[in-house]
């Protein structure tokens, strides 16, 4: 047995002699594969709810007619009032509506539509962020390549100085 005069030193010797088993990523992929099933089985046993709670007999849960029969737009594409904003459930995902009308049925129905204008409105907007984006990383840019040549020089003048 040889001893050793310099601890850290050692210490690094037997490190390097000693040799432990190499199992790769595997430990590390079970355990993320037992917790992912863990915390999606909880959160599914917490916010699982039957379909009688869900769906109660007294209310008819009715599709509308343009999702199964053919249609007929009355009205286009207009903005919804704020009035119709709060009523129509439809107004909600875009703040458009269109009157629809279905022949087989003979029901007048409303639903959500995307307008020119909010198309044109979220391209513009969209490129005008994409615009500002560009300002401001060419200024960081600009900004970064002054000081990296600023620090450049630096070096050149301390080289020459010490010649």
């Amino acid at each position: 047995m040889v001893k050793c005069l310099d601890m850290p030193v050692c210490w690094m010797d037997a490190l390097k002699t000693t040799r432990s088993p190499d199992f790769g990523l595997l430990p590390f992929f079970f355990l993320c594969t037992v917790f992912s099933v863990l915390v999606f089985s909880v959160r599914s046993a917490d916010g699982f709810i039957s379909k009688a709670e869900k769906y109660p007999e007294d209310t008819l849960v009715t599709t509308p007619c343009w999702h199964v029969e053919e249609f007929v737009v009355s009205d286009e594409c207009k903005a919804c009032d704020v009035l119709q904003a709060k009523i129509r459930p439809e107004c909600l995902p875009t703040g458009f509506v269109e009157k629809v009308n279905c022949p087989k049925s003979k029901k007048d129905e409303y639903k959500s539509c995307r307008s020119i204008e909010m198309e044109k409105s979220i391209f513009w907007k969209f490129v005008g962020g994409m615009m500002g984006a560009c300002v401001a990383f060419a200024l960081v840019v600009l900004y970064r390549q002054r000081t990296l040549d600023g620090r450049a020089l630096e070096k050149v003048r301390k080289q020459i100085e010490s010649i």
